[in-house]
């Protein structure tokens, strides 16, 4: 049975990962070079993945990578929780001499979760316990080269003083660690490096990861349908025209498309009509309640931009959009990573929903 070449569920494998090389290339360097970095975009555009593949090359070449995914952390236990998880990940040789360095600082790597989950008697400190996890990291960190990554880091800022104790205990390590930040919500993520309140402000070099570009997405459909004894034929413009570099969402029209197409067949203009008709099946009612969970005035400035109008201007008007409102709103869906600002101006940052809303609710 033929396996699909365009995976588009979750993070990808290192080897998976056949785009992003400029980006891959310069995130090693830096990362070699001890220079913190944090990594900037949208969500489901490629960062962890790029960042695995990162990862990947570096465990190759003998340093240790500990992984933390702060995704919707919470609390400093689910901090704890989250942290254990990342040093607990760590094998071999480097994963023993953790454990021993945990040891005699009284901390049971791998347990920090179920311990957390104890008796209140018995249950350790989470602040304390994250204090200690922070000493054993940089005390590894002494005698072996460290990379530490902390996926998502956006969601330090639900957990009051986090951001603050990991700047305590890491600063002093810039210049050995290697240390990088990712985050998808790119407003709270340049935030937390470039307002003077913060404990991270000017501690990072900032990243963006942007779309792929036309040309990379033709060549990703070309290869794949080439690879598995198909032709794209008018698909892979198409699929690039319609996915506006969106990952993701790119690699989900490639497979829904590929998947219409049989061994040694071609794609036709039909072809594309069908996986237009698919793909918008299969998405319609998370989008319905992804629009639904929208405010008013949200929904408003979306159906004006993903038709290409101003959401000053006349079609403001028509939908009864104050300037105050559209100002809000547009403010809302940046933060959250629902717009992107650009040279060309206000865009949806996923073109699946862009279209869903011209074609629901046309203007």
């Amino acid at each position: 049975m033929d396996i699909s070449p365009f995976p588009y569920q979750g993070p990808l494998e290192p080897g998976q990962v056949r785009a992003r090389h400029e980006l891959a290339a310069d995130l090693l360097e830096r990362i070699t070079e001890h220079r913190v970095t944090a990594l900037l975009g949208p969500r489901r555009y490629g960062k962890t993945s790029v960042l695995r593949r990162v990862a990947a090359d570096i465990e190759a070449a003998g340093p240790v990578v500990v992984w933390a995914d702060l995704y919707e952390v919470s609390s400093m236990a689910d901090l704890a929780a989250r942290l254990d998880d990342g040093l607990g990940g760590v094998g071999g040789s480097s994963g023993d001499r953790l454990s021993r360095i945990a040891a005699g600082a009284s901390l049971n790597l791998g347990l920090i979760r179920v311990e957390l989950r104890s008796p209140s008697r018995s249950r350790p400190d989470p602040l304390l316990t994250v204090h200690t996890q922070m000493d054993v990291l940089t005390a590894l960190a002494r005698s072996t080269p460290v990379v530490l990554i902390f996926d998502e880091f956006s969601s330090i800022k639900r957990v009051d003083g986090a951001a603050g104790l990991l700047r305590t205990h890491l600063q002093p390590f810039f210049q050995t660690l290697g240390l990088v930040f990712a985050g998808s919500e790119p407003s709270m993520m340049q935030a937390l490096f470039t307002d003077q309140a913060e404990p991270f402000y000017a501690q990072a070099d900032l990243i963006e990861i942007g779309p792929l570009t036309a040309a990379e997405v033709v060549d990703l459909v070309t290869d794949g349908f080439t690879e598995t004894g198909r032709s794209a034929g008018p698909l892979p413009h198409r699929i690039a025209e319609l996915g506006a570099g969106h990952p993701q969402r790119s690699m989900q029209l490639a497979d829904t498309a590929w998947r219409l197409v049989t061994l040694g067949d071609a794609a036709t203009a039909s072809t594309w009509d069908d996986t237009l008709h698919a793909i918008r099946g299969a998405t319609a009612n998370g989008l319905e309640r992804l629009y639904s969970s929208l405010r008013d005035g949200e929904k408003d400035v979306l159906r004006i931009v993903a038709s290409g109008g101003s959401i000053f201007g006349t079609a403001a008007e028509l939908l009864d959009l104050s300037t105050g409102s559209a100002q809000h709103a547009r403010r809302a869906l940046l933060d959250r990573g629902h717009l992107h600002r650009d040279d060309d101006g206000l865009r949806l940052v996923d073109p699946i929903f862009a279209d869903w809303i011209r074609e629901r609710f046309p203007l």
